[in-house]
């Protein structure tokens, strides 16, 4: 029997008074962007912000709660772009849609800077003694195909050089339950003959650097086979598939192939379409999945949305962390009456 957890990959929408109260104290064009080092009144915001999307997923009733990233102006580069060794350079698509983030250019070492781990000290004070934090970091491969290398000189050595930083970042982090990478790049642009290695080995160490259950978790694409077969080699406890916008036959057909993890994670809520979904039917989809998959049984199975919630309305975010954790539950009864 699997245990059934209702999560999401974090970087929820800003409410509107955050983004009025920000635009009047820091202004919204590309040099007043998050760097590190936002004054007193600034962090303020954030931090009520930050309140508000842990009370937001207290009252859901979600089974791991993330810190929201309210301040990762830059989506998943934000992790670069507030280092002291990283120049921001220009806007950049942020992968096939409506979204830009500055393009974070590496002109020195990448060195540990506690940002992360700022923040998730903040939103653990926020919990209760029987709530679990939920980290959320950029996978190694995604952070570096964001960004530009103009340090290292050698695309291997980057991606090396990004997923020590990473280690390092969550080293610094407080006691979690989870961690989840996210790895878009992963399918959307994945790593070739070269890479395909490395990029397993530097999500391996990443996860080696916490006691807590890594996720790595994609969205958009399916995996290219031969990507998926060397991630199965890193040390983890779930992959996390797209099931709303992938091609599921195809990431269907590399589990069943090629086997995947314990547990798995379920892209199963619409993170970027403002429909809100019926929690019957979400919980239906988890056992449809359960049913493609005959050779393997989850120790846990998390049920999230397939991308972030950042660009939804507030109010449609908000609604579908309840139908995550309804779904979850609903899933849950259905196991122990099977």
């Amino acid at each position: 029997m699997t245990d059934v957890v209702a999560t999401t990959p974090g970087l929820y929408p800003l409410p509107d008074w955050a983004k009025e109260d920000l635009s009047d104290l820091k202004g919204h064009q590309k040099h007043d962007l998050i760097d590190g080092e936002e004054a007193p009144a600034v962090a303020d915001v954030y931090a009520d912000v930050r309140a508000e999307f842990v009370a937001d997923q207290q009252h859901a009733g979600l089974d791991r709660i993330v810190e929201g990233q309210g301040r990762w102006d830059d989506m998943l580069a934000h992790p670069l772009t507030v280092h002291e060794n990283v120049e921001t350079g220009g806007i950049v698509r942020y992968y096939d849609n409506n979204n830009f983030y500055r393009d974070p250019k590496v002109v020195d070492d990448l060195t540990p800077s506690g940002d992360v781990a700022s923040e998730l000290k903040a939103a653990s004070a926020l919990l209760a003694a029987d709530e679990s934090l939920q980290a959320t970091l950029p996978g190694p491969y995604t952070l570096a195909d964001l960004a530009t290398d103009e340090h290292y000189g050698d695309e291997a050595e980057f991606l090396d050089a990004v997923g020590d930083f990473l280690a390092g970042e969550v080293e610094q982090f407080p006691a979690h339950e989870t961690l989840f990478l996210l790895e878009p790049s992963y399918v959307t642009n994945a790593p070739g003959d070269d890479l395909n290695e490395l990029a397993s080995e530097t999500i391996d160490r990443v996860a080696a650097a916490t006691d807590a259950d890594v996720v790595v978790q994609t969205y958009w694409e399916a995996f290219e086979e031969k990507a998926y077969a060397h991630l199965m080699d890193a040390d983890v406890d779930a992959v996390g598939f797209d099931f709303v916008t992938a091609d599921r036959a195809a990431n269907l057909e590399c589990i069943n192939e090629l086997g995947t993890t314990d547990d798995v994670a379920l892209g199963l809520v619409d993170g970027q379409n403002t429909l809100v979904e019926d929690p019957e039917t979400v919980a239906e989809r988890v056992d449809w999945v359960h049913d493609q998959i005959p050779a393997q049984s989850f120790e846990t199975t998390y049920v999230t949305t397939n991308t972030e919630t950042f660009y939804l309305p507030v109010n449609k975010h908000q609604a579908k962390l309840y139908v995550l954790a309804e779904a979850a539950d609903i899933a849950a009864a259905e196991e122990v009456e099977a």
